[in-house]
């Protein structure tokens, strides 16, 4: 049946904070040089001494060291109406959040210290489960284990329990602030509460997709007239130990560190994390209200890929059937696009299924043997995970706003 039409939308505000680039226009600049964002993992997230052993099976280490990370940021609390002492049980991704946002709405021409109708501006944005403070709060908990450890292995119970206060100190303290500091939700909550925005706020989980599916459920609003403004995308700065240990016990991560998308000599994926947002309006609203457009979307695809082999191996006919929906909806004929900014992770399997999804949609459009561009930024930033989408649909919104084919 007839799926329902789409409205256009534009895109009309960004803010971005991604590795090597604290601002859009850092991160345009990026892209547009080639400039390569991976680097060795920096002492503020884990010890390469302590974890790193190139033997993949050797338990509790990691055989790949080397990701897209973010550079310490200056951050004013009281600029966020958040207490100095409350910082330290607060996860960076709630703040990066903050300041994320922020920057979108000022890019816009919405700046959060004016006064205009904050009632219905939603904020849907796409967050995974856990956030890196959770990892840290929960080690503390470990202490009746270590205790008994202890006293099994003879320790006096005065320097045992010495020794239990100086693992404890390594980690950070449970306190009143702690419970909403370590949620994914409150990275939306933060942003509506600080900046009075009336509209629904909410965090979408779907894994890598997540980004993504926060844009479709921001258009959904805006679709139903539930919303006049969204701003959505993706918030991920959870680069720690915990997160190379689940990627490499996978085992999905490249040995030399460098997602080499789309390359026979593809090894893995690298680890990337950042903080992407765009201001979302329908196209009517944004050109009555005299907004700056940067790029219009014309539609969202989505699909589940139903019955497969396991729950995290990806299927080109699930794929096929989300490129069909978004073109539909769009009213866009696969053969006239030039573009694609794609998933493109460096893993042999997914990069092959998604060749093989892509090449379906595009040569059935009748586009066999003519020409289109292929890329994917996480050969530049790496994998960022729950903001992979944002990352891509910034760099693409920026590339149609400038009017350049962009550099892989």
């Amino acid at each position: 049946e007839p799926l329902p039409a789409f409205h256009p939308l534009a895109v009309v505000g960004i803010g971005c904070v991604f590795p090597k680039a604290k601002t859009l226009r850092e991160y345009w600049a990026n892209i547009k040089n080639k400039t390569d964002a991976i680097r060795d993992v920096p002492a503020s997230h884990w010890s390469r001494e302590d974890y790193f052993d190139k033997d993949p099976k050797k338990p509790d280490h990691v055989y790949a060291c080397k990701g897209g990370f973010l550079e310490p940021y200056d951050f004013d609390p009281s600029e966020f109406g958040l207490a100095p002492n409350t910082l330290e049980a607060t996860d960076p991704a709630q703040l990066f959040g903050l300041a994320a946002a922020k920057m979108a709405l000022a890019d816009a021409g919405y700046p959060v210290e004016k006064d205009w109708d904050k009632s219905r501006v939603s904020v849907i944005l796409g967050v995974t489960g856990a956030l890196e403070q959770v990892v840290s709060l929960g080690a503390r908990l470990g202490h009746p284990h270590w205790r008994r450890a202890l006293a099994e292995a003879g320790v006096p119970k005065d320097q045992a329990e010495e020794v239990v206060e100086r693992i404890a100190d390594s980690y950070v303290p449970w306190q009143e602030s702690s419970f909403p500091g370590l949620l994914g939700n409150v990275i939306a909550g933060r942003i509506a509460n600080r900046f009075n925005l009336g509209g629904t706020n909410c965090t979408v989980d779907a894994a890598c997709g997540s980004s993504l599916s926060a844009a479709h459920m921001a258009a959904l609003e805006l679709q139903t007239g539930r919303a006049r403004m969204v701003v959505t995308g993706g918030v991920d700065t959870f680069n720690d130990i915990f997160m190379y240990m689940c990627f490499t016990k996978t085992p999905a991560l490249s040995v030399d560190g460098h997602a080499k998308a789309f390359d026979s000599k593809a090894d893995g994926t690298t680890l990337g994390e950042g903080v992407g947002m765009v201001v979302l309006k329908r196209l009517e609203d944004a050109e009555k209200d005299g907004d700056r457009i940067y790029a219009v979307l014309r539609g969202i695809g989505t699909s589940s890929d139903g019955k497969g082999k396991s729950i995290y191996a990806p299927s080109a006919e699930g794929q096929v059937r989300a490129f069909q929906e978004a073109y539909r909806v769009a009213g866009v004929s696969p053969g006239t696009v030039e573009l694609v900014e794609a998933h493109g992770t460096g893993t042999t399997v997914g990069d092959g299924i998604e060749v093989e999804a892509l090449t379906s949609v595009y040569r059935g459009a009748g586009k066999d043997g003519s020409w289109c561009a292929l890329g994917s930024v996480k050969s530049m930033i790496g994998h960022t995970k729950a903001a992979a989408g944002s990352a891509s649909l910034v760099k693409t919104v920026l590339a149609l706003h400038h009017k350049i084919l962009p550099p892989t």
